[in-house]
């Protein structure tokens, strides 16, 4: 391979697994998970991590264009992100997601759900991945560099997707009382993540306003 074309991949690599960070979407993914049939688990680690590469793939190509379209940046996403994280996580602390009705349509629907969002966007594919593609995008030249790009975002939520389910051994290993304990844990962890999420892209908009 190519020096340059290495380069662009590790960087691209390096920075997409930092900012997505899955062994941080793990504990939220077993939490969200327990009690789920294994098949349906890992539905849900797929289409998560499909959904999340089909996004960053969309943003990687029409990010700047959609951003200045609706005139909107990555501090309105982290607003609209935190706000998210902070009632999933609220849900969590309630463990109102351990409460589904054991029905197969209301799992199905569940699992469909929670893939989509909250663990592919925006957990996986939040405001920090999806900057990352859109900036890298603009610096590259030409098809061989853009699929460098596109490879390090594919291997990244293959790892990713790897990792969320070896979570399911952790699942069998703890029992639902650990289960139920790490959720509320968890809850109240994505929340004060949430808090964060959210001041960090209200304070640019606040610093807007005092300029």
């Amino acid at each position: 391979m190519d020096t340059n074309l290495l380069n662009i991949f590790l960087l691209a690599f390096t920075s997409l697994f930092t900012m997505i960070d899955p062994f941080g979407v793990m504990p939220v993914y077993l939490t969200m998970t327990a009690g789920l049939d294994k098949n349906v688990a890992t539905k849900i680690a797929f289409k998560a991590c499909l959904s999340a590469f089909i996004i960053l793939v969309i943003f990687s190509f029409s990010g700047s264009a959609i951003f200045n379209f609706f005139h909107i940046s990555t501090h309105g996403l982290k607003i609209v992100g935190g706000i998210l994280f902070f009632i999933m996580g609220y849900d969590m602390l309630q463990a109102k997601i351990a409460r589904v009705k054991e029905t197969h349509e209301d799992i199905e629907e569940f699992a469909t759900d929670i893939a989509i969002t909250p663990l592919g966007i925006p957990m996986i594919s939040g405001p920090g991945s999806i900057t990352v593609v859109i900036l890298m995008m603009k610096d590259l030249n030409g098809t061989v560099e853009v699929s460098a790009l596109i490879f390090a975002i594919f291997s990244v939520l293959l790892i990713t997707f790897i990792l969320l389910l070896s979570a399911q051994k952790i699942i069998s290993f703890i029992g639902r009382s650990g289960t139920n304990v790490m959720m509320r844990i968890m809850g109240l962890i994505i929340m004060t993540i949430a808090v964060e999420f959210f001041f960090s892209g209200l304070s640019f908009y606040v610093k807007g306003m005092l300029n």
